[in-house]
C-alpha cells in the first residue's frame, strides 16, 4: 500500500507550489525531486494564487515569516481551494511568537487544509492546550512517548475531526491521524535531528505525496512520513566516522531518491490503532 503511493509520486510528478522558509528552501525543492515531483517556489504576493493555479498542489510553512508571505500564504490556500487542489500547513514556531500564532490560527481559519503537519508542540499551540513551543523545536515537556501515546492519539483524532485535515505529528515517535484511524511509526534515526529542515522537507514531500494520490489522503501522508524516516535510518548507515551533518543531510536526499516501492514497504515500521 505505501509503495503505492511512492510509485503514485513518480508516475504523475505532481508539480508543487511551496511557500516556504527560506534556511530550507533549497533542501524542500531537492527532496521534492528527489520523490519524483516537481518544485516551484513562488512567495511574492503578485504572482502566489497564479502559481498555484497551474500546480497540483500546495505547501505553506511559516517558518520565517514576513507581512509579504503573509498576503502570499493567504492568496494561494484561496486559490488552492478555490480550485480543489490539496494544501498543506506546516506551522513552524506556532506558540513561539504572537506573529506565528496568530498567522497560523487565521490561516486555519479562512483555509481548508488537505493535511497540518508539525511537531506535538506546534500542533497543541493550534489546538489551543498550551504547547510550550521552544523556538521552532518541540520542548521535552510536550514530547510523545509510550506512556503517553493513547492520550496523543486521541488528541490528535479529536483535532483531525475538528479540522477536517490529516493530522501529522512527527518526532521521536511519528503519529499520523485522520478523525478514525491513527498510524503509528517508528522510522528515523536520533541523528536526523542535528540537521536544520528536516520537518519542512517532509512537509514539501508530503504535499507531493497527498497530491499524487487524491483518493487516499490518510495513506499518503503515511507514506511520506515512512519515506522520510526510513530514508533517515538508510542514510545513516552509509555515513563514515568522518561524515557529520552536512553529508548526513545529502545522504538522506540521496535515500529518497533511490527508494523503491518494494524497499519502502519492506522498511516502514508502523502500527494503526
Amino acid at each position: 500500500m505505501l509503495g503505492t503511493m511512492l510509485e503514485n509520486v513518480r508516475k504523475n510528478c505532481p508539480l508543487i507550489h511551496n511557500i516556504t522558509n527560506y534556511v530550507t528552501v533549497n533542501d524542500c525543492a531537492n527532496i521534492v525531486l528527489a520523490c519524483g515531483a516537481s518544485p516551484i517556489m513562488a512567495d511574492d504576493e503578485g504572482e502566489a494564487a497564479e502559481i498555484t493555479a497551474i500546480c497540483g498542489g500546495l505547501n505553506i510553512n511559516i517558518g520565517t515569516l514576513n507581512h509579504n508571505t503573509i498576503s502570499s500564504m493567504f492568496l494561494a490556500g484561496k486559490k488552492a481551494n478555490e480550485l480543489g487542489h490539496p494544501v498543506l500547513l506546516d506551522p513552524v514556531g506556532a506558540g513561539a511568537s504572537k506573529l506565528r500564532t496568530e498567522t497560523a490560527c487565521k490561516l486555519l481559519d479562512e483555509i481548508k487544509f488537505t493535511c497540518i503537519r508539525g511537531n506535538i508542540s506546534e500542533i497543541k499551540t493550534l489546538a489551543s492546550v498550551g504547547g510550550t513551543t521552544k523556538g521552532v523545536d518541540a520542548d521535552a515537556a510536550d514530547k510523545v512517548t509510550e506512556d503517553n501515546l493513547d492520550s496523543v492519539i486521541a488528541f490528535t483524532k479529536k483535532l483531525a475531526e475538528k479540522t477536517g485535515a490529516v493530522i501529522a505529528i512527527t518526532g521521536a515517535i511519528d503519529i499520523v491521524a485522520d478523525a478514525e484511524k491513527a498510524y503509528i511509526i517508528r522510522n528515523g534515526h536520533p541523528m536526523m535531528s542535528s540537521i536544520t529542515g528536516t520537518g519542512c522537507q517532509l512537509s514539501a514531500m508530503t504535499t507531493a505525496f497527498i497530491t499524487a494520490n487524491p483518493d487516499h489522503t490518510l495513506e499518503a501522508v503515511v507514506a511520506a512520513v515512512c519515506t522520510m524516516g526510513y530514508a533517515g535510518e538508510v542514510a545513516h548507515e552509509r555515513l563514515s566516522d568522518k561524515d557529520g551533518n552536512s553529508t548526513y543531510r545529502n545522504c538522506i536526499i540521496d535515500a529518497v531518491y533511490n527508494m523503491t516501492p518494494e524497499a519502502l514497504e519492506k522498511g516502514a515500521k508502523y502500527e494503526v490503532r
